[in-house]
């Protein structure tokens, strides 16, 4: 692995449309390419008069969207955002993570500060030993900081995550036990 460069990768990025737009198309590159991915990417739900923007999640293996906003608020909140929705797209990937090359997962937000949403496929993904790209914003960041200490902060650029990915996903490809020395140089 490049020195400096860590399996755990966050975007930084407040403009989450642009971003997971961005992790979109990264991932259908990479899949042309081979690569196996888990995760979600997060989508927005297109409806006018709302402050929240849940939507859904959608499941990069299978393709299946799942709804991730309430029709109304709880609690005197603005915030649409269904926690059990997002508990149960967790669920519905955990067992894609042992198969995949690469864990892709929308955002760490409110929910995974706290220990809920996609919390446990952060974990699982990270105790794997998977590579992980994410997306984190300036409120969440030094909660993510604590959650994932080794991560590599990346700027919402194309050729930046190209670069990481090449960059952990060597070590993937060639075991250290199958890089050896040829004989004849030194």
């Amino acid at each position: 692995m490049v020195p400096g460069v860590g399996k755990i990768a966050a975007v930084q990025a407040d403009d989450g449309t642009a971003t997971q737009a961005l992790l979109a198309a990264m991932v259908a590159d990479w899949r042309d390419s081979g690569v196996k991915i888990a995760g979600v990417i997060g989508e927005l739900h297109g409806l006018p008069d709302r402050t929240c923007g849940a939507g859904f999640l959608r499941d990069i293996a299978s393709g299946k969207p799942y709804r991730i906003y309430l029709d109304a608020p709880l609690h005197q909140n603005s915030c649409h955002l269904d926690a059990a929705g997002v508990a149960s797209v967790c669920k519905a990937i955990l067992d894609q993570i042992s198969m995949s090359d690469l864990v892709v997962l929308n955002k760490f937000g409110k929910l995974e500060r706290m220990g809920e949403g996609l919390a446990a496929a952060f974990e699982l993904a990270m105790s794997a030993g998977k590579p992980v790209l994410t997306t984190v914003s300036d409120r969440h960041r030094e909660a993510w900081r604590t959650f994932a200490p080794d991560t590599s902060f990346l700027p919402a650029d194309k050729v930046a995550l190209e670069n990481w990915w090449r960059a952990v996903r060597l070590p993937l490809r060639h075991p250290p036990h199958a890089r050896h020395a040829h004989p004849d140089r030194g």
